[in-house]
């Protein structure tokens, strides 16, 4: 019984405001009653022991409490591990599908509301097919690994790229004009087309083709509207051979 708050006041107070992780709290009173330790325990304590105490008591119950927290610290671990792994592609190490749509459609908002731009790249592998045939899923797999090093280098922090899945991959870029979109591009690909592969012995040289999508405004697009822009420009560009450029 505090001057100025309650026990369970108190309890219900960290319950609702601690955003620094799970606090352990033991109630220490001095009021035997069933129904005051019912109410402490209801509001957020996770233990009790009543006046005067044992010290040994005491220390074991404060023991019980630490060994409870590093449980629940190994656990939020383990969580936010199997939580990242949910957004990584296992075998490249980019983010996978879901963790790119979930990004892009936070900076789309932001692009319609604050009318900067918004540029999605897909980028396919040109016979990749073949290298699999060919040479076996090993190689298919360095090729895979490769490419995305690449993306991965020139990829600016405050934007991402990621496998959409196969030999596709995308890029989600913001605050760039479309001359810039298109350099990134080319760039990309001149370094992907100078690696140098060696499969059973034979050099083999990749190349990839690349389709954006974009939007100007007032046009207000979702995101797979804009990835369907970027599949339609790709193959455009398959044909062509060159980077192009779909914003309607």
């Amino acid at each position: 019984m505090l001057p100025d708050l309650s026990g369970p006041e108190l309890c219900r107070k960290i319950r609702s405001e601690s955003n620094a992780g799970y606090t352990y709290v033991i109630l220490l009173t001095s009021n035997v009653e069933k129904e005051s330790i019912v109410e402490g325990l209801a509001a957020g304590a996770d233990d009790y022991l009543t006046k005067p105490f044992h010290e040994k008591e005491l220390v074991a119950r404060v023991g019980t409490g630490r060994r409870i927290m590093e449980m629940h610290r190994e656990i939020q671990e383990k969580n936010q591990l199997l939580e990242a792994a949910a957004r990584t592609d296992f075998l490249t190490g980019l983010p996978n599908r879901r963790a790119v749509e979930e990004y892009a459609v936070k900076q789309l908002g932001g692009a319609i509301r604050h009318a900067y731009p918004l540029w999605v790249i897909l980028a396919d592998l040109n016979k990749f097919k073949t290298v699999n045939d060919q040479y076996g899923h090993l190689a298919g797999d360095e090729v895979l690994k490769r490419f995305a090093a690449i993306l991965k280098k020139n990829t600016r922090t405050s934007d991402i790229c990621g496998r959409l899945g196969g030999d596709e991959f995308v890029l989600v870029v913001t605050h760039v004009p479309v001359g810039h979109i298109t350099s990134l591009a080319e760039r990309l690909g001149c370094t992907f087309m100078i690696e140098e592969f060696t499969f059973k012995g034979e050099n083999v040289q990749m190349t990839a083709s690349f389709g954006v999508g974009g939007f100007e405004a007032p046009d207000r697009p979702e995101f797979q509207q804009l990835l369907a822009r970027a599949d339609a420009a790709l193959y455009a560009a398959k044909k062509d051979g060159r980077v192009q450029i779909k914003s309607k």
